[in-house]
């Protein structure tokens, strides 16, 4: 059970675990690129698809962090004036 005035933490984790879930499934899923063509700039489909999958990984990886981040408040009381 949450305290009164704190929020649930269990849906942002949720979500960034589907982050990551979709994340680790695109390299995983060979059905989808395991093949030659088409080709884009004579490079086959195989080799295009990974170098689009590196930051569509490091979107999803970076909205799955700043999910789970904890915000920032103010007065925390640390001693800043």
């Amino acid at each position: 059970m949450t305290q009164p005035g704190r929020p649930a933490r269990r849906p942002r984790w949720a979500v960034a675990g589907v982050l990551v879930a979709v994340a680790i499934a695109g390299p995983l899923l060979v059905p989808i690129y395991a093949r030659t063509g088409p080709k884009l700039g004579g490079f086959p489909f195989f080799y295009w698809y990974q170098l689009i999958l590196v930051p569509v990984v490091a979107a999803l990886v970076t909205s799955a962090y700043l999910v789970t981040r904890r915000p920032a408040t103010a007065g925390t009381g640390d001693g800043d004036a």
